[in-house]
């Protein structure tokens, strides 16, 4: 039983330095956050010019 409890204490302290101390980070790449419709500029900018080439409809002269 001892020797059992020993090789499991001894991985435990061999699989926590390998994680601290020599396993290499796998990196995710970083994605954009999502950014609401109103908060992003290239849809504001598309609405704006969707705004000043609709042809108003209302004319009265």
């Amino acid at each position: 039983m001892i020797p059992l409890l020993a090789a499991v204490g001894a991985i435990t302290i061999a699989v926590l330095l390998w994680r601290a101390l020599g396993a290499q980070r796998i990196s995710v790449p970083q994605r954009r956050p999502a950014v609401a419709p109103d908060d992003d500029p290239e849809f504001l900018r598309k609405l704006s010019e969707e705004q000043r080439n609709r042809r108003p409809d209302d004319t009265d002269s």
